[in-house]
């Protein structure tokens, strides 16, 4: 029996006040039924990562860091901040660099007109230096589409589209996984 795939969905932003936790939830419910996948949240408000690269951590940066090297695949929630993404985001993909190679990584971002789509367009060419296979599904909110129990005004829509990226991401997720290991398994023998 194939394990689940376990995935991370990180919070991208850590501004005051921000929308992302209520789009984290709607996203963990969706997932957790699910079997075939783990998901767990990896919240950058609570990362306690420095302002500045460094690889001199403290110990919640540091673990952090280990939750993100735990997972088999990503899914990164992120909102558009002038037709990009949070500062603190890129600073952590940066600190975090390696934890992402080989390794798919999915989008669901929020966000006034666009949804968010500016700031995932802006993340794919990081993820590709950092030999990350970013996916083309996304899950995007245009005009913060929850109601005032956090969830979205179309969940079917919304549900549906979180079930084709997580698809993806599965499919994905386990190919690259039994790459990586075959790669291991060569390195062991040489």
């Amino acid at each position: 029996m194939t394990p689940p795939l376990r995935i991370a969905l990180v919070v991208g932003s850590t501004r005051e006040g921000r929308f992302g936790p209520t789009v984290a939830r709607w996203f963990e419910a969706v997932a957790a039924a699910r079997t075939d996948i783990e998901l767990t949240v990896a919240d950058l408000a609570d990362a306690d990562l420095p302002a500045h690269w460094t690889t001199d951590l403290t110990p919640r940066g540091r673990a952090f860091v280990e939750h993100l090297a735990g997972a088999d695949a990503y899914v990164v929630l992120t909102p558009e901040y002038n037709h990009s993404f949070p500062a603190s985001l890129k600073q952590a993909i940066d600190i975090t660099g390696p934890v992402w190679r080989r390794k798919p990584v999915g989008f669901v971002s929020y966000g006034g007109l666009s949804g968010g789509l500016r700031a995932v367009e802006q993340l794919r060419p990081v993820f590709a230096e950092l030999h990350a296979t970013t996916l083309r599904e996304t899950v995007s909110f245009h005009q913060f589409p929850f109601d005032e129990t956090g969830t979205p005004h179309d969940t079917d829509t919304a549900a549906q589209a979180a079930t084709v990226l997580l698809d993806d991401l599965h499919w994905w997720g386990h190919a690259l996984r039994t790459a990586r290991q075959h790669d291991e398994t060569l390195s062991e023998t040489a």
